[in-house]
């Protein structure tokens, strides 16, 4: 099965986890056809980036959808705590914000919890983004966060 081409800040983790940012409806499609089971939807609703019935959208594909809205300027430790949650178990799961800057954040600080090399967290991060030297002045928080 070939990943998806054109997905914005498209990233596979591992062979059951996908990361991206904000998916168009044909994206949804294409997650479908490679299996998705679960959307997570890290964004704000509203956000103009956002399909406004993402969750519709991702039931007719027959994809389960979970949203866990995080301000991007004050994450917290519960949204940690839901964002584990609801990436637990076995199915493929695609997991999205806005530019895939809030997803990155949280796989890292659960790849390094979850044991992973922290130098290989931090490149998969930084794919994406890096709170401790964007210009963002909601990057501190993010980097508070995730412990670095």
């Amino acid at each position: 099965m070939t990943d998806p081409v054109g997905i914005r800040a498209w990233q596979r983790l591992d062979a059951r986890t996908t990361t991206s940012g904000a998916p168009t409806a044909d994206d949804i499609a294409a997650l479908a056809g490679i299996c998705v089971r679960h959307v997570i939807n890290l964004a704000l609703p509203g956000h103009p980036e956002i399909l406004p019935d993402e969750g519709k959208v991702c039931g007719e594909h027959g994809i389960a959808y979970t949203a866990i809205p995080i301000p991007f300027d004050h994450p917290t430790e519960q949204h940690y705590r839901q964002f584990r949650a609801a990436i637990a178990g076995n199915d493929p799961v695609h997991v999205h914000c806005v530019m895939n800057w809030r997803v990155s954040a949280l796989f890292y600080r659960s790849n390094v919890e979850n044991g992973m090399d922290r130098d290989k967290a931090l490149a998969m991060l930084t794919r994406q983004w890096d709170p401790r030297t964007a210009d963002n002045p909601a990057a501190r928080a993010w980097a508070s966060l995730i412990g670095l």
